[in-house]
């Protein structure tokens, strides 16, 4: 039996995949994260690199805040430190103000591998934005930040 090939019904004939946003973003993220999974140069995810990275940028802070600042869920912002924890990049201690509260800081082993890193990091930035030029990198990265 033949599978029937559906028509569009009347008035979504004007939809098309391969122009919305929501679409064409995940295709370029996921190239994104391809190149960055192939040139980070060390055996971190992402959203690894992006707890490391905030922590080299604004010190030791709340979990819950370095999620809000990594635009992570509490639930997988403790997950990723976690796993950083286990492998000696964070450490983690309770606030002194705030015994509820977890703190969470670089170690020197961690500020260590981010600093190794960040040559590479801007490398894959470049590489990703490498089809579009100097003013369209600036213009796409303002649209971006507007949408955001």
């Amino acid at each position: 039996m033949r599978a029937k090939i559906a028509k569009p019904k009347p008035g979504t004939d004007a939809y098309r995949l391969d122009e919305q946003v929501g679409f064409v973003l995940r295709q370029v993220s996921q190239r994104h994260t391809v190149i960055f999974a192939e040139r980070i140069g060390c055996d971190l995810t992402a959203m690894q690199w992006a707890v490391l990275a905030k922590l080299r940028e604004i010190g030791a802070t709340s979990q819950n805040q370095l999620g809000r600042a990594t635009a992570m869920d509490v639930a997988t912002v403790k997950g990723v430190v976690d796993r950083l924890r286990g492998r000696g990049l964070v450490d983690i201690d309770s606030d002194p103000d705030d015994a509820r509260r977890r703190v969470v800081a670089l170690t020197d082993e961690g500020m260590a591998l981010v600093d190794a890193h960040a040559a590479a990091a801007l490398a894959i930035s470049d590489e990703t934005l490498a089809p579009l030029t100097a003013a369209e990198r600036k213009t796409f990265l303002a649209l971006l930040l507007k949408l955001r």
